[in-house]
């Protein structure tokens, strides 16, 4: 019993030493602590530590700030010297026509309508006239015509004349608005890879649209449908380019990194196979057909005073057993009809005599002698021409004259 009592006291009295150690440790440990947070929160003040969030925020404070820096930068390149210098000078065009009774919606009142819109370039200022080149096409058929300056003044416009072969036209509006005239370039001095800008009025509703691209090639010729009855009758030399040209481009301008007029946009190759070729007639093509537009209301073409047929048209036997043609020539242009008192009658041409030179320059078809006629040759010109009659090559001179093809 004593052995029990005397160990029942001794683990009660160390029981009771373990408890005060326990508190004095957890007060030490508190104390401690709370002196670490006192000191350490001041030093890591000093670090400046931000949360993430605060990063994230400076961070797009700082790119804001970047983008409007961006913005208000002022960019002045070549491009946009060339553009503010020509761009006035180009001007939207409305084609009105005289509506019938079931397009006036019910007004009761007969008057015109938009038939369509394209593009022009003013050219010239003379007194009080503005003269402005477009497109043959973009005029065709119009009763009224009126020009839309790039500030958006309307005005009124007359046809001075217009040429179906070269799908060119003139036309003239009072200069009393008119502040920009463009520049004519030389479009003869042009190469493949030059840089090149097209301004027009594209879908008849982005007035002043600008596209860049180059030369993509020179002098190319395009099979053009005149009468729009399946046969070419004429070749187009133009300028291509990969600048975009739409409908509403036609009769705007093509111009160089000078901003001076080097074309005039005309047709867009509209296939869905196709990208990135527009067409334009090249300015110093057109300037001869301008003045002559401008001063006389057409063209003035030399004129032979026949009806032509091709060769190559012609079926076989007819080659040899009417314009008895020798068996090696398949290629020409054989007369069908000599006007009285013509250049080709005066030449004494003859019907069934078939042309296959022209000032030394072979003649296989119809289209080759419009080129050459209309393109090398003036009215009053001495032409030479080569041809078969009865079988046996002559020759003959012809003085052009400007009468009407």
């Amino acid at each position: 019993m004593g052995y029990y009592d005397q160990d029942h006291q001794n683990s009660y009295k160390g029981q009771k030493g373990n408890k005060g150690g326990y508190f004095l440790a957890s007060l030490v440990g508190v104390i401690l602590g709370a002196i670490l947070v006192v000191v350490a929160v001041p030093m890591l003040s000093d670090y400046n530590v931000l949360q993430p969030d605060e990063k994230l925020q400076d961070e797009a404070a700082n790119n804001n700030n970047a983008n409007v820096q961006k913005v208000s930068l002022d960019v002045e390149t070549d491009v946009t010297k060339a553009v503010d210098k020509a761009g006035d000078a180009v001007v939207s065009i409305t084609n009105i026509q005289t509506a019938g009774f079931w397009s006036n919606e019910g007004n009761g009142n007969g008057g015109g309508q938009p038939a369509g819109t394209g593009s022009g370039v003013i050219y010239k200022k003379e007194g009080n006239t503005a003269f402005i080149v477009t497109n043959h096409h973009v005029v065709e058929g119009a009763q009224e015509l009126e020009v839309s300056l790039q500030d958006g003044t309307k005005l009124p416009a007359r046809l001075v004349g217009s040429d179906i072969w070269t799908d060119l036209a003139v036309l003239e509006v009072e200069a009393k608005e008119i502040k920009t005239v463009a520049e004519f370039g030389n479009s003869d001095t042009l190469k493949p890879g030059e840089p090149v800008i097209a301004i027009g009025n594209p879908l008849g509703q982005f007035s002043g649209s600008v596209t860049q691209g180059i030369i993509s090639g020179l002098e190319r010729a395009i099979p053009i449908d005149i009468d729009q009855n399946g046969t070419v009758d004429w070749q187009a030399e133009v300028l291509q380019t990969d600048a975009a040209i739409n409908p509403g481009n036609s009769g705007g301008a093509l111009v160089n990194i000078s901003g001076q007029l080097i074309g005039i946009n005309s047709m867009k190759i509209a296939e869905s196979a196709v990208e990135g070729i527009g067409l334009a007639i090249p300015i110093n093509y057109a300037r001869p057909v301008i003045e002559d537009l401008e001063k006389f209301g057409e063209v003035k073409r030399p004129y032979m005073g026949v009806q032509l047929a091709s060769v190559n048209e012609i079926p076989g036997y007819y080659q040899q057993e009417a314009l008895k043609l020798p068996k090696d020539v398949k290629t020409g242009v054989a007369i069908t009809s000599v006007e009285p008192n013509s250049p080709a009658s005066q030449a004494r041409l003859k019907e069934m005599d078939v042309i296959v030179e022209m000032d030394g320059k072979e003649i296989k078809d119809i289209i080759e002698l419009r080129q050459h006629l209309y393109t090398k040759k003036s009215v009053g010109d001495q032409m030479k021409i080569k041809f078969y009659r009865d079988g046996k090559l002559k020759e003959a001179t012809m003085k052009l004259t400007g009468e009407t093809f």
